[in-house]
């Protein structure tokens, strides 16, 4: 990615300048660690899917 490039972060709506892209979304390194780590039963795990599942919605995959 392009380190002078800076994106918003579909998790947090953060502007960052390093993630990563899932299909046109971008996620942002401390989201994605703090997605990978989040066990099924902590109280945010649905916040997570919820935002990824906005880019199935999106793009229909």
């Amino acid at each position: 990615m392009d380190q002078d490039r800076v994106e918003t972060c579909i998790v947090c709506g953060q502007p960052k300048e390093e993630g990563i892209h899932i299909v046109n979304e971008f996620i942002c390194l401390a989201c994605e660690a703090e997605m990978v780590q989040t066990r099924v039963e902590d109280e945010k795990y649905p916040f997570f899917v919820h935002r990824l599942r906005q880019i199935a919605v999106r793009y229909h995959v």
